[in-house]
């Protein structure tokens, strides 16, 4: 794969804003930000700040004439993916690589099954504690990408995002196991993502109480057990040693559920509790844990009607 320039990114949340600035700052890279017509026109009348700075990030609407992206970067929620990945089709050509920072463990075999032609890394970002209010995004650390090639036939484009990210100065790894690492996250936003939610606590309440970790670890373990059914290889050691990657955090930070729950957004409980639920049935792993958040979650954000395929569980 020739080396990276021409970035599209859609989604401008606390995560894409994040990158993106970084992204667009980079020298040697064109940034592309793909939004529909009424989020451009919203952007464009109040504009978008990173820490308190304005980002004139470039906007472009599905409609507009481009050059095929290099890299294609989700950053959008999982509800909304299947609308993004229409819209980007006119940014792809036939060496477009694609990248998803979707939580969750099935975007990149939907992005796969829409581009089965193309490079589709897996990858997840860890211990970025961006939150956003309205168009203001803030963060104290930006973490860390953890991505890689599950397949084992594109390292090409694992090599040439890697060298991206060096010229936009966001840290990366690329680890043996890609799966692994994204089951490893899957793990931490079902317990730390949902935790929070249920118990209205940014970072430093789950650095500070025994009772919340304990909260968050019961979900996470659920994970483990069904990880393991389907040979991925999480333990409770995975479970345990979050607790140095979680007091790293800020203590104001806050996960994206919490921030979804507050701000009365639509959460990604389908995506967390909603599949534990799935797998665990599937597997035949019990599943009390996720069952109760997946429903007191729903309590919290009444907007959401309850799946009727839980509805009885």
């Amino acid at each position: 794969m020739a080396p990276v320039q021409r970035v599209t990114l859609i989604g401008l949340g606390a995560i894409g804003a994040s990158y993106g600035e970084r992204l667009l700052a980079a020298p040697d890279v064109e940034l592309r930000v793909l939004v529909d017509e009424e989020r451009k026109r919203r952007y464009e009348a109040s504009g978008i700040r990173v820490n308190g700075r304005p980002v004139p990030f470039p906007l472009h609407v599905p409609a507009d004439r481009a050059e095929p992206a290099d890299l294609v970067l989700f950053c959008v929620k999982y509800d909304d993916l299947a609308r993004a990945i229409e819209m980007v089709r006119g940014h792809v050509g036939p060496r477009t690589a694609f990248m998803s920072l979707l939580n969750g463990i099935a975007s990149e075999d939907d992005i796969q099954a829409a581009f089965p032609h193309h490079a589709v890394l897996h990858a997840i970002s860890v211990a970025i504690d961006a939150v956003r209010v309205g168009r203001d995004i803030s963060y104290s650390t930006l973490g860390y990408i953890s991505f890689g090639d599950a397949t084992g036939r594109h390292q090409d484009a694992v090599r040439a995002v890697g060298q991206i990210f060096d010229r936009a100065g966001i840290r990366y790894e690329i680890p043996e196991d890609i799966l692994r690492t994204v089951w490893w996250k899957f793990m931490i936003n079902v317990g730390v993502n949902q935790a929070s939610a249920i118990l209205r606590a940014p970072y430093g309440v789950f650095q500070q109480s025994a009772d919340a970790r304990e909260v968050m670890r019961l979900a996470m373990r659920e994970v483990v057990a069904i990880a393991q059914k389907r040979g991925i290889a999480l333990t409770e050691d995975d479970v345990v040693g979050f607790d140095q990657i979680l007091c790293a955090m800020s203590p104001e930070g806050k996960t994206s559920m919490l921030q979804d729950v507050e701000a009365g957004r639509p959460t990604e409980v389908e995506q967390f509790a909603g599949k534990v639920i799935q797998l665990g049935a599937d597997l035949g792993v019990p599943t009390p844990v996720n069952q109760l958040l997946y429903h007191a979650i729903h309590a919290l954000a009444p907007r959401e009607a309850v799946s009727s395929a839980f509805s009885n569980v």
